[in-house]
């Protein structure tokens, strides 16, 4: 689906339904340099299990027009626009890495477009390494192989993809190598410079869950306990031999993971 939000295109994959005004909305937000495709083995089942289903490109990502947006609160101010420009508000927040620091800053600035967040390979700050965020610049292909290699856990760098005949190396580096010039360099320059992520969920009452894998060296665990302790209402999901590429590389459980934050009762379809 296309629409024309604040003069320029967005494209949002709905999971192969129209929206149905009389479902709850979910819309899930990708990481840096990366676009709605994240989401694909999420965003059908969640469209045919009962949700209206949003994931979006954002600005100068994947098929929207427009250049990439240059801070975190920029972003979390669009998308809290779009979600009621789509209807969907209170929507579940679903954010993926910078997602989840968009989310956050959403939720924040305009409490009524969320129901809840689920927050999946985040922390309290994403310093960018600084050969990453020179090469997320001028070289996208060396950019994308090192976010992949860190990126991903030692059990996916070997195969045994829940999608079978999916290659985890060669999927996500193609989702970065693709993406619009200068996406990916915006997004390393706004994760590292924000500083507002423990200062944004102090603001959130809604539910937040929290997805941690255990191999996450983008993300590592332990660099979420500020996040945590800001946030009265939360559940933490752990996902075992996982790590940062979550939705990709471990897709059921990051599936299963959303379907109990918002609530999915086994019988909506």
């Amino acid at each position: 689906m296309e629409i024309t939000y604040r003069g320029e295109s967005v494209r949002v994959a709905t999971g192969g339904r129209n929206h149905d005004s009389d479902l709850p909305g979910v819309v899930l937000i990708h990481g840096s340099g990366m676009d709605r495709t994240t989401w694909q083995m999420q965003t059908r089942w969640l469209a045919h299990h009962g949700y209206r289903v949003a994931a979006i490109d954002l600005p100068g990502h994947g098929l929207s027009t427009g250049e990439p947006l240059q801070s975190i609160p920029e972003m979390g101010d669009w998308l809290a626009g779009l979600v009621h420009e789509l209807n969907l508000g209170p929507a579940h927040l679903v954010g993926f890495s910078l997602g989840t620091f968009i989310a956050l800053e959403a939720a924040a600035q305009d409490p009524t477009c969320a129901e809840s967040l689920v927050l999946i390979g985040t922390a309290a700050a994403m310093p960018v390494h600084p050969e990453l965020l020179t090469t997320s610049y001028d070289d996208i292909p060396k950019a994308s192989r090192l976010m992949t290699s860190w990126g991903i856990g030692s059990r996916a760098h070997v195969g045994g993809h829940q999608s079978p005949g999916t290659w985890l190396v060669g999927a996500c580096t193609a989702l970065l190598d693709t993406g619009p010039e200068n996406a990916l360099g915006h997004d390393m320059v706004a994760a590292n410079a924000y500083d507002g992520a423990v200062a944004a969920a102090s603001r959130v009452t809604q539910p937040v869950t929290f997805v941690l894998g255990t191999e996450d060296k983008m993300t590592p665990m332990k660099a979420s306990g500020g996040l945590l302790d800001a946030v009265e209402n939360k559940n933490v999901v752990t996902l075992e031999r996982t790590g940062h590429m979550m939705p990709i590389e471990n897709p059921v459980a990051v599936r299963d993971a959303i379907a109990q934050a918002i609530g999915w009762d086994g019988q909506r379809s």
